[in-house]
């Protein structure tokens, strides 16, 4: 094996680079950030037209990666997640029938965002204040409405081509790209074509309820609880994440729940739930707000009748819903251009929610890609990693979805497959071919 010192980074080996990253969400603000604090100039460029991306109402369980990453980048004084105490499953009538002691920690995409945009290029929000710059961190530079629509090589770098939503043209120059724009990744289209994201025939409707206005039966279920119902062709959990800018005042924590539930390709059902309430069809994801009241309502029926108790309630309480199609899609590599090209979390392997992984990926990713940047592991090591961490979870994901929507099995086989997600990624032992490149 090559040691580090034999393996450098494509580009002026050990000078100081510029990275272009594209995408402006989690993934690539968790590369910028990594980058940025060995001392790199960074660029993203988020194709979102406003500067920052919306509150996606969503909760986040925070996995060693992530909570490793916070821990060596995160320069604000603020509490980041809300700790759960016990895995915990009802059966249909609300009973408790399994339950384990398992600490973990639960926090949201708003906050999580609003703390890397802090930490990147200084954004103030209510969600914590700014930390002074480190004069040993390279520039970060953050361009909104940019979309990407091509990249060649220039020199030894590479340039990228982009558009503005008003029509301009323009280009950034950088001696690598990073393609940190998620599982419909436009870098990721451009360098792998016939790779595609596909539907596999579920969607997480998502949501949150104020902790204050749920009822005492719902708080003593998901209140420091992470709790699960199993049915056919069901699935619903739910936790409890940080509030309005990132409170974790209790009374003022969100319940956040993700419910499974199938919607075949082509029926009208999926239709429905994915058509907006000003009557625009959404392919992934209905944004919270924005879903058709007589649709939703269909489902909080259904989640009566589907449901225990707890978990209807907040399925009905719920007052800005939103729905993902559940897709998979994964590349059959991460690097290109002899390196000068890279993927980086969804961009490289879209997970199936059920994994909890897709927050630990990007950190991950961002965390041993500096690593190597670094010259502290070697380039072999690096994508050995990478890449086995992207298939051998990809392939769970797809497992643990097929086993829970289509399948009917006992309890204790979803608390096996739950159980096994929750192995910490640094105790997981790869197969063969998933680190094959």
């Amino acid at each position: 094996m090559a040691t580090p010192s034999q393996e450098q980074v494509a580009g002026n080996e050990g000078s100081k680079k510029h990275f272009v990253i594209v995408g402006g969400s989690l993934g690539g603000l968790a590369t910028g950030l990594a980058l940025k604090s060995l001392g790199h100039d960074t660029t993203i460029l988020e194709r979102n037209p406003v500067p920052l991306l919306q509150d996606q109402g969503a909760g986040i369980v925070a996995g060693g990666d992530t909570l490793a990453f916070f821990k060596r980048y995160n320069r604000c004084d603020q509490a980041f997640a809300v700790g759960s105490k016990r895995r915990q499953y009802l059966d249909k009538e609300g009973n408790v029938v399994h339950r384990e002691e398992m600490p973990q920690n639960m926090t949201s995409w708003d906050l999580t965002y609003n703390l890397m945009r802090a930490n990147y290029d200084g954004v103030e929000s209510p969600y914590c204040k700014v930390p002074e710059p480190d004069p040993a961190h390279g520039k970060a530079t953050h361009l909104h409405d940019r979309t990407v629509t091509d990249f060649k090589e220039e020199g030894d770098g590479v340039r990228v081509f982009w558009k503005t939503s008003q029509g301009e043209e323009g280009s950034t120059y950088g001696d690598i790209l990073i393609g940190a724009d998620g599982p419909s990744s436009s870098v990721r289209k451009i360098l792998e074509p016939a790779v595609e994201r596909k539907y596999t025939g579920y969607c997480a409707l998502r949501g949150t309820m104020l902790e204050s206005e749920a009822s005492e039966a719902a708080k003593e279920a998901f209140c420091e609880r992470f709790t699960f119902f199993h049915g056919p062709g069901v699935q619903i959990l739910a936790y409890l994440i940080p509030g309005k800018d990132g409170t974790v005042e209790p009374g003022q924590r969100l319940i956040n729940f993700v419910y499974y539930t199938n919607f075949p390709e082509g029926s009208p059902e999926l239709e429905e739930i994915m058509t907006d309430k000003n009557g625009r069809r959404r392919q992934i994801t209905m944004p919270p707000g924005m879903t058709d009241p007589v649709a939703w309502e269909k489902q909080r029926q259904l989640a009566r009748e589907r449901l225990p108790p707890q978990f209807a309630e907040i399925v009905c309480g719920t007052k800005k819903p939103f729905v993902q199609a559940v897709t998979d899609v994964i590349s059959p590599q991460h690097e290109f251009m002899g390196g000068r090209v890279v993927l980086i979390g969804d961009a490289l392997a879209g997970f199936r929610p059920h994994t909890v992984a897709s927050t630990s990926q990007a950190a991950f990713d961002a965390m041993i890609y500096a690593d190597y940047v670094a010259g502290k592991i070697s380039k072999e090591e690096w994508k050995k990693q990478t890449i086995g961490f992207a298939r051998y979870i990809q392939k769970r994901g797809v497992e643990m979805g097929e086993r829970s929507q289509y399948q009917n099995l006992s309890l204790q086989d979803y608390v096996h497959d739950r159980n096994i997600a929750s192995v910490p990624r640094e105790h997981e032992v790869y197969p063969e071919w998933a680190t094959a490149f």
